[in-house]
Order: structure tokens, then C-alpha cells, then sequence
């Protein structure tokens, strides 16, 4: 259940420092951000078929089609729905007509201020965790079962329908899912599945969601892996294990020596001099390196000169890649502690150290390893 009260203060300050009446979601994560239901019919859609609105008070507006269901299957007791006529105007001019103004919404409304969803969904709340690691674990443990049962002959498209199958089968949706035999994977940093083979070893890369929340992980599985295969593993971790020092550092304020909050461009600092130590200085420019997470995949992706926030409770994917491996989890970072949430405590993991790049802890990190079979 989401915790309305948590949603609705935050709220109340962004209106107050705006100067606005009311604010919109209808983008699917902050839907689900604001209400914690469902508004997708069409998943290609960049917009749901409802807005979820405050103006002191929580409220949705959809179409007559939509508004018993959402009442009775999505939404909490809490939110008044308001239905118009599925045939007489937009969602868009249906929430321009029905709000106090000024307003903003997360799409676009005639007269309406843009809202960044992003900003207010940050940090996590308690409950925004307890399903974060439900997910996680539910995440891995549907990942980890395909892996666990692949074989060198086996078709890369035919082990992303097992992933989707096993993941729809726990309530999860999966707008992302990469199967790499050795071959693509080596050549491509997004190895999309085909009808090729593995071979010689596998990586399956998979974004997960459940209630507007995301989760990433990687697993990988070598059958004959190459000789060059163990260092470039490693070598990744180490660089996924410094951004997670960097990150505890950055939310700490303690990264950099700077009055200003420490950003999502320090962490990329360390990163990129993470992959100059370990000894593949450039490979940072092939491919991103992750971000925050939470409600959407990445809530932002760290880059050169980068000026979000680094903040906690927080979820973070990093996803350092050497050509032909990947090291990835989504791990929870807070004031207290730092925990993997894609984890099922059944798939192998390694001790990895952190580079010392300065300002970071280097204690050893239990990151996800490959499987040898």
C-alpha cells in the first residue's frame, strides 16, 4: 500500500514553492508513484488513460470506459475518480477543464507548467523499500531460474520468452530483456535476442517493474569461456563496486571537498577513474553506466559534468560493461546500510574491492559472479 500521506507533503511544498493550485500525473510511473495504481492500457503508449491529480485533495479523472475498473482494481479508497465521456475530448483537455489553475502536469496540458516527476519521487519512502525488495527478489529469483537451466544450444530469443514467462508469472512486466550468446555479446553492449545460439557463454540483462517500480540485474553463465573472459568480469565488478562506494560517499556529502551537494557527475568521476585503474581506460564511452532507480529504469543516468543529486534512501543500477561482460544489480543505498534487492541468496557471488579513488570506502563487496558450468 502506498503511503499517501508521504506523497501528498512532499506535494503540498512543491505547490507552495511553485505557486500552483493543483499538479497531474498521467505518465505511468508517477500514476503509480502518486496513487499506487495502474493506469497503462496500451504499453506502447507514453501516456495511461487516466491523470492521477492533488489540489489539496487526491483525484483522478479517466474516460467512462475506464472508471468503475480503476475505482475497484487500482485505486485506494482515498482518490475520487471523475469520468467523462470516452468520445467528447482528450485526457489532457478533460484535466485542463477540470483543474484549479495554475497547475503542472507530467504531459502535456494546454496552459500547464512541465513537471519533472523524477525530482519528486526521490528519495524512496519506508514503504517504497518494502516493495522495492519484494520486487528485487522476485526479479532475481525469475532470472536466475531460466539461467540456471540454459544450455550453449539453446536460442537467445527462446531464453528471453523463458525470462518473460517466468517474470509474468510472479506479476512482474519486463520492459527490458537482453539475451547475448558469446558471440553478439561481445560485439554489442545491447545484445537484443535472435535466433543465434549462445555458445560459449551467456549474459541476460533484464529490467523488471511491478507498481511503477523498476529493477535491473545481469546474470551470467559461461559454458566455455573464453580466456580472456575471468579479467574483463572482473575488472567490471571492481568498476560497479566503486560506483556503489562513490554513491554511499556522494549521499554522505562526503565524496568531494565542494560546499555544493556531491552529484550524479562525482560518481562518474570515480567511475571513469575506476576503469582507467583496473585497466580499460575509454571502455566508459561504449556504453552507460547506470544510475538512480525507482520508479523508472534509471531516474537519471550519471554522465560527464552530470548536476543531479545524489540522494538516499535511494535505489541505484550501476552497469559497467568491458566488451563481452557486464556487472549489474540494483542495490538499495541508505544512511545505514547498503543492500543488494535483486538477490535470492541462491546464485554465486565474489568479493570484489573498490578502487581507491579517493573519498570512498574499499572494504570488499559481495557482487553477483558468473556461473561456471
Amino acid at each position: 500500500m502506498v503511503d499517501l500521506a508521504a506523497r501528498t507533503e512532499r506535494l503540498d511544498a512543491y505547490l507552495d514553492e511553485r505557486g500552483l493550485e493543483a499538479v497531474w500525473f498521467a505518465k505511468p510511473n508517477g500514476f503509480a508513484w502518486l496513487t499506487g495504481g495502474d493506469n497503462v492500457v496500451d504499453a506502447d503508449a507514453d501516456i495511461g488513460i487516466a491523470a492521477a491529480g492533488y489540489d489539496g485533495t487526491l483525484q483522478v479523472i479517466t474516460d467512462n470506459i475506464e472508471a468503475e475498473r480503476l475505482a475497484d482494481e487500482e485505486l485506494p479508497e482515498a482518490v475520487a475518480v471523475e469520468s467523462t465521456p470516452w468520445h467528447t475530448n482528450s485526457l489532457a483537455d478533460a484535466v485542463a477543464e477540470r483543474s484549479p489553475a495554475p497547475a503542472a502536469a507530467d504531459f502535456g496540458v494546454p496552459g500547464f507548467e512541465r513537471v519533472d516527476g523524477s525530482r519528486l519521487r526521490q528519495p524512496l519512502t519506508d514503504d517504497d523499500i518494502e516493495r522495492y525488495r519484494e520486487l528485487g527478489r522476485e526479479a532475481a529469483a525469475a532470472v536466475e531460474t531460466v539461467c540456471r537451466n540454459l544450455e550453449p544450444e539453446d536460442p537467445e530469443y527462446e531464453v528471453a520468452a523463458g525470462i518473460d514467462i517466468s517474470l509474468s508469472s510472479r506479476d512482474v512486466d519486463t520492459p527490458v530483456v537482453l539475451v547475448g550468446g558469446a558471440e553478439r555479446a561481445r560485439k554489442y553492449r545491447h545484445y537484443t535476442p535472435t535466433d543465434a545460439s549462445l555458445g560459449d557463454y551467456a549474459l541476460v540483462s533484464v529490467t523488471a517493474e511491478r507498481a511503477g517500480l523498476y529493477a535491473s540485474l545481469t546474470r551470467t553463465v559461461a559454458f566455455d569461456a573464453p580466456d580472456w573472459f575471468e579479467e574483463r568480469h572482473r575488472a567490471a565488478a571492481r568498476v560497479e563496486a566503486t560506483a556503489l562506494a562513490a554513491t554511499e560517499a556522494a549521499a554522505a556529502g562526503d565524496l568531494t571537498d565542494s560546499a555544493d551537494a556531491d552529484t550524479a557527475g562525482d560518481v562518474f568521476d570515480a567511475i571513469r577513474a575506476a576503469y582507467d585503474a583496473v585497466g580499460f581506460d575509454g571502455e566508459w564511452r561504449e556504453h552507460h553506466q547506470g544510475g538512480a532507480a525507482g520508479f523508472a529504469g534509471r531516474e537519471w543516468f550519471a554522465h560527464p559534468d552530470g548536476d543531479e543529486a545524489v540522494r538516499w534512501p535511494m535505489g541505484y543500477a550501476w552497469n559497467p560493461t568491458v566488451r563481452g561482460t557486464k556487472s549489474e544489480d540494483t542495490h538499495l543505498v541508505a544512511p545505514d546500510r547498503t543492500e543488494t534487492l535483486t538477490k535470492t541468496g541462491q546464485w554465486p557471488t565474489h568479493e570484489v574491492e573498490p578502487v581507491d579513488v579517493g573519498g570512498i570506502e574499499t572494504a570488499p563487496r559481495a557482487l553477483s559472479a558468473p556461473v561456471i558450468r
